[in-house]
């Protein structure tokens, strides 16, 4: 399947969560230290965060995440992984694609922090709009009208 055929992105229920840690930690973007905790999603929820899951509905399982928090003044979108096995299949696209509608809603800026090294993620980003924030490595949406459709 490419480019998001049989799969769906919905909201995170707390039942996700076994999978949504399972994506993180195989993912690699999950450590003990970070306190990626079901208690720490639904807190981030309460504050007008949001959590994005991408499901294959053939196996009704979880297999992407994008973590949206907010914290008044911007959005943060930290946790965006797809499973290691679902990667390479154009998934990541439309999982951005659904967070960054959230921006647009919402009206908040968008920043978000990658590893210089994850290439992949640089360009997924890079496309879609987002610029490097000074001498840091973080990149962010300041204009919505710049989020590539």
């Amino acid at each position: 399947m490419k480019n998001g055929e049989g799969f769906f992105v919905r909201d995170y229920w707390a039942a996700d969560f076994p999978h949504v840690a399972e994506i993180w930690e195989r993912s690699g973007i999950s450590t003990p230290g970070r306190g990626d905790s079901a208690e720490v999603i639904e807190n981030t929820l309460r504050r007008n965060g949001r959590l994005l899951v991408l499901v294959d509905r053939d196996r009704d399982t979880v297999v992407g995440t994008s973590w949206l928090t907010n914290d008044g003044r911007r959005l943060y979108l930290h946790h965006f992984a797809i499973a290691p096995e679902c990667q390479g299949l154009g998934l990541a696209k439309p999982l951005l694609r659904e967070s960054l509608k959230i921006a647009k809603t919402v009206g908040l800026q968008v920043k978000i922090e990658v590893h210089r090294d994850n290439h992949k993620a640089l360009d997924l980003y890079r496309k879609a709009g987002f610029k490097r924030l000074g001498d840091y490595d973080v990149m962010i949406i300041r204009d919505l009208s710049d989020i590539k459709e």
